[in-house]
């Protein structure tokens, strides 16, 4: 989850490639594009390719949810320019400096800003920038929430992070539905310290500086501000002894494969979302979901419209001039089609229900029907043709030979 300081520090369009105009198809557009090249998967063992896949991920994350994306471009509008940053002082638009503010312009901690409501010194009521610009950031909590609602914000359960992967089907697959292994890397619960942190047979302890909240208060002039506590970094907990494999964090990237049911009928393309599959929260948060975008091979016989499945059945003259019926392959079987004498090359013929399967109702299969001519004739075959084109009497193309007869009367 990215935090304020993300949105004012870090360039998300410049890490996808993109313009700030840049619509929602070129921004998910440029992201399959670097996902692609710097899967892990696709970059075992470069550490710097598994950085840029994560800053990717990450930059993605905010501007393909259009709701986050308008609150970083509003927190980069306010503070990208001029604006509040670390150890900057006060910015450019309160050039005229806070009441009780050091001499020469004391620093100003940006988390100090959008944190400091109901500090020690504000007599429970909401205090400090933070509740000026928490509606802006936090979805406007109300005035008068207290430093606990904060406090269990920092250190609280924190929901896992969504995690996107890819699989090639097969056309019937695609049409039918299927069950598939998908392998994917991503953050997981460290298996050595399940998730605490600490050393096996050691186990966190409360903050002492915090007392667990995750945040302390302090004052500064005329303000009172809170920040994350800088003991446990927020967290509530010390770990004396960090796990040697995750290193105290809980998380470590893994590899895993999990069975995913497609259903039938998805599109080249489509993003299939399946909820509480994605990376594990955090602090018995809720695991975040898992998105596939299905990539379908094309079929060497069918093609596809929408839920109708198409196929062009070859007949030869006779069976085109005389009538036959033929035995067709579906998907998942086969079906009979009889061709009427006097059928037309191109006619369609409809198969109801053997299309693609939908939730409720199934597509049809759409037959066309093509006369096949022979590239090469045997002496006997020319023969017949002959023949029978002699006892032919209709004129096949009777418009045609109409204004060729009155352009060569005039």
């Amino acid at each position: 989850m990215s935090s304020t300081r993300d949105f004012i520090e870090k360039d998300y369009y410049a890490a996808l490639g993109v313009a700030k105009e840049a619509d929602a198809a070129a921004i998910k557009k440029a992201y399959r594009q670097l996902a692609r090249e710097l899967h892990p998967d696709k970059n075992p063992g470069n550490t710097q390719a598994e950085t840029r896949f994560k800053e990717v991920s990450e930059a993605y994350d905010v501007l393909s949810d259009a709701k986050r994306r308008a609150e970083y471009d509003e927190a980069r509008r306010l503070f990208g320019s001029g604006g509040f940053r670390p150890g900057t002082g006060a910015p450019g638009g309160f050039s005229g400096g806070f009441p009780g503010a050091a001499p020469g312009g004391q620093a100003f901690d940006l988390g100090d800003i959008f944190a400091g409501a109901g500090a020690p010194g504000s007599g429970g009521r909401a205090g400090g920038l933070g509740d000026i610009f928490g509606g802006l950031f936090n979805g406007g909590a109300a005035p008068g929430a207290g430093t606990r609602s904060r406090q269990q914000a920092a250190s609280g359960p924190a929901r896992g992070q969504d995690v996107e992967t890819e699989a090639t089907l097969a056309f019937d697959e695609a049409v039918l539905g299927v069950t598939v292994p998908l392998r994917m890397q991503s953050p997981g619960t460290c298996a050595t310290c399940a998730g605490s942190g600490a050393r096996p047979g050691t186990a966190p302890h409360t903050c002492p500086v915090c007392s667990g909240a995750g945040v302390t208060s302090r004052s500064q002039g005329a303000f009172a501000f809170s920040e994350p506590c800088k003991e446990c970094r927020g967290t509530g907990s010390v770990v004396d002894d960090p796990c040697p494999e995750c290193r105290g964090t809980g998380v470590t990237n893994q590899t895993r494969t999990i069975t995913v049911r497609i259903p039938a009928g998805v599109k080249d393309g489509q993003r299939i979302r399946l909820a509480g599959k994605g990376a594990p929260g955090r602090r018995g948060g809720p695991a975040g979901d898992l998105f596939v975008v299905v990539h379908v091979s094309a079929s060497e016989l069918f093609g596809r419209s929408g839920g109708d499945l198409t196929l062009t059945v070859p007949v030869s003259f006779a069976e085109a001039a005389l009538g036959t019926t033929l035995t067709v392959p579906t998907l998942d079987g086969s079906v009979s089609l009889k061709v009427p004498a006097g059928t037309t090359s191109g006619r369609t013929f409809r198969v109801r229900g053997r299309g693609v399967q939908g939730r409720s109702t199934a597509g049809d299969l759409l037959l066309t029907v093509e006369v096949a001519v022979p590239a090469r004739l045997t002496p006997g075959a020319r023969e017949a043709i002959e023949k029978l084109a002699a006892e032919l009497p209709d004129d096949p193309r009777p418009e045609i030979t109409e204004v060729l007869r009155k352009g060569a009367s005039r």
